[in-house]
Formats: structure tokens, C-alpha cells, sequence
């Protein structure tokens, strides 16, 4: 029998500098871009503001893990479940018809049946021990 290797931690991102992952590198890359920006067209209070701001956005971005899944994947969660309504309500308008209908069938389904019950035969002691014996043994028993 051919034996395979089974691939483990892969979940784990391939590191580029030191414990740098590549996707964590490119988000404080693109971070730079914009605190470059600040730096040229602000003045010196918006920029110190602007880049700690954007900075400390990058870090979250690209450091910060909540239940074992990145920050962004964790914002893009809350985001769906706040769209997504938590309670679904179906509003149906019956028409007097239907609901006579309704009332019918559950006045009929209430009615007891016109068909003779059929009687239960009694079930002996010995009758359950014979039983239990055959499922114990795995069929070997066989009652007399």
C-alpha cells in the first residue's frame, strides 16, 4: 500500500524578512504611500496625526490576528454579519379561502380514523430475553 505525506501547517505563511510575512511586508509597503503624501501636502501637526493614524492602521492590518484569522478578514466579517439581518420574518397574507381551507383540514385531521385499530399483542418475558440474548450474542442464539 503506496503511503503519502500528509501536509501539515498550512496555515503557516512563508516568511521574507525575518518573521515578515510577504502579505504583511505589501500593507506597510502601500502604508507608506499615502503617509509620503501627508508629508509633502500637510503641515507638520496634520502629518504627525496623519501618520500615526495610517500607521497604526497598517500595523492592525498587517499584525493584529483575532481568533486565528487576520484583522482584515475580521473587519470584512463584522461588516457582512451588520448587512446581513439576524432575524428573517416571512409575511403572509392568506385570503379568507385559504384560510377555511386551513381550518378544514385541520377539523378532518382531528376526526378519529373510520379504520379498526389493530390490537398489540402482549409481549411475553421470556420473549425479551430470547431477543436480548440474540443481539448479545451476535445472532448465535437461536430460541426454541
Amino acid at each position: 500500500m503506496d503511503q503519502f505525506t500528509v501536509p501539515q501547517f498550512i496555515d503557516v505563511e512563508d516568511k521574507i524578512f525575518g518573521p515578515i510575512t510577504s502579505r504583511q511586508f505589501i500593507i506597510l509597503i502601500a502604508a507608506v504611500g499615502p503617509i509620503l503624501v501627508a508629508y509633502k501636502l500637510a503641515d507638520t501637526a496634520l502629518f504627525v496625526f496623519l501618520a500615526f493614524l495610517i500607521g497604526g492602521l497598517a500595523v492592525m492590518l498587517a499584525f493584529v490576528r483575532i481568533n486565528g484569522q487576520a484583522f482584515h478578514y475580521f473587519i470584512l466579517n463584522i461588516v457582512q454579519t451588520l448587512r446581513r439581518p439576524s432575524r428573517r420574518l416571512w409575511y403572509k397574507n392568506y385570503s379568507a379561502g385559504e384560510l377555511r381551507g386551513f381550518i378544514k383540514a385541520s377539523e378532518e385531521a382531528k376526526k378519529p380514523s373510520s379504520e379498526a385499530k389493530q390490537e398489540r399483542k402482549s409481549v411475553s418475558g421470556t420473549r425479551i430475553r430470547d431477543l436480548s440474548l440474540m443481539v448479545n450474542t451476535g445472532g448465535y442464539y437461536k430460541p426454541e
